[in-house]
Formats: structure tokens, sequence, C-alpha cells
């Protein structure tokens, strides 16, 4: 009989979407994310906003305006709008890039301190539930996970 059938094998869960969302880790990753983006944001609220006042401003007073003038306005507003969608879509494109760093970052943190506790505790076998359909809270080690990262968490300050 093989050694693994005959001693009990020792199988873990653990969730890690649950981890991911609770950790002390990603909560710290939010906030440097939005930290990061926040200035960002803020000016592009503006920009909207201004140019919100000056599409109402073209269709209020267009009428009253010459054509001179109005024509300056449109081409301004049209130029204004050109780089707000540029700088929406650069920001766009900067935030997914950084949230994909600090998810990665995450990822491999989460995966070694897990790889961590199953050598600590002889898990032959630790399961995820991206490959589970059920799963005892008798084998759920998620929460044994999530204190890990939240100690190292704390001696990190």
């Amino acid at each position: 009989m093989p050694a693994v059938m005959a001693n009990e094998a020792r199988v873990a869960f653990v969730n890690i979407n649950f981890i991911m969302e609770h950790s002390p880790q990603a909560e710290a990753a939010l906030e440097a994310l939005e930290r990061e983006f926040s200035p960002r944001d803020a000016e592009l609220v503006a920009e909207r906003d201004a140019l919100r006042q000056m599409q109402e401003r073209l269709e209020r007073d267009a009428d009253v305006m010459g054509s001179e003038q109005r024509a300056e306005l449109e081409r301004t507003f049209r130029n204004r709008s050109r780089e707000f969608k540029r700088a929406q879509d650069m920001f766009s494109e900067d935030l997914n890039v950084r949230r994909n760093e600090e998810l990665g970052r995450l990822q491999r943190l989460v995966q070694n301190v897990i790889l961590e506790l199953a050598q600590e505790e002889r898990y032959d076998v630790v399961v995820t539930e991206r490959n589970v359909l059920f799963a005892s809270e008798r084998i759920n080690i998620t929460e044994r996970v999530l204190e890990k990262l939240r100690e190292q968490q704390r001696s990190a300050r």
C-alpha cells in the first residue's frame, strides 16, 4: 500500500477571493492607488465640469454671439474636448496598469503565505475555490492565511 494511502492525507482549502478582498495588504494597495490617482481624477472632474459649462453657454448664447465669437468658442470647446478625452484615456490606462501591478504583487504574496502555512502545518494538498465545488469548514484555512497576512502587515509597520 502506498505511503499516502497508509496515512490520511491532509487537505486544506483556501478562498483566495476572500483573502484578496479582506487582507490588510489589499486595503493598503487600494489606499495607495487612491492617493496616487485622486489628484488626476479631480483634475478630470474639474475639466469635465468646465466643458459642460462651456457647452451650456454655447447652447444658451449661440444666437446672441457674433459669428466669430461663436466660431472661436466652438473651436476651443472641440479642442478642449479632444484633450479631455485623451487625458481620460491616459488616466484609465495608467490606473489599470498600476492596479494590475498591485494585484500581481498581492497575488504573489498570498501564494507565498499559503505555501508557507501549508509547509508549516504539513498539508499534502491545498486547493482553492477556482477548482473546487465544495469544501467543508473543517479543511478551510482561509482565516489562518488571512491572519498570517495581518501579522505580516503589522510587523511591516
